[in-house]
């Protein structure tokens, strides 16, 4: 079993909080960027892409703020991994940045990082705020 490793990555974004959120947050916005589809009952969300199927938990939804998830799969060390999207409004610029936290192996940690990079590319192509 190996320990992976929690890492964050900052993206600034043109676009109002209140927008940003929707495709942070709901079904319809995340299979805007993030998966090819995207269903929620209650808490459970499934994230789709080609023939391959993932469950994630809400674990946290706060408005305009962050939303945070937990991949739902059959191997209890990985319970206490997480992704979470956080939305940060400088005071003095109103500045909007997106920082994404989630846990990477050591090894695929640059690999994590580009797939990030470019499913945010895409949200920010869907947002015209690229």
């Amino acid at each position: 079993m190996s320990i992976k490793k929690i890492f964050s990555i900052e993206y600034d974004f043109h676009a109002s909080p209140q927008l940003l959120f929707q495709y942070l947050s709901t079904p319809s916005g995340l299979s805007e960027w993030f998966a090819d589809n995207v269903n929620s009952r209650g808490e459970s969300y499934t994230f789709i892409w080609d023939d391959s199927e993932e469950i994630a938990l809400l674990l946290q939804k706060k408005n305009n703020d962050k939303v945070k998830f937990q991949w739902q799969n059959d191997e209890d060390e990985d319970q206490e991994y997480y992704f979470e999207f956080k939305i940060q409004v400088d005071e003095i610029t109103k500045d909007v940045s997106l920082i994404i936290t989630d846990f990477s192996e050591e090894d695929e940690l640059e690999e994590s990082k580009m797939l990030w990079d470019n499913l945010v590319s895409d949200l920010k192509q869907v947002l015209g705020a690229s």
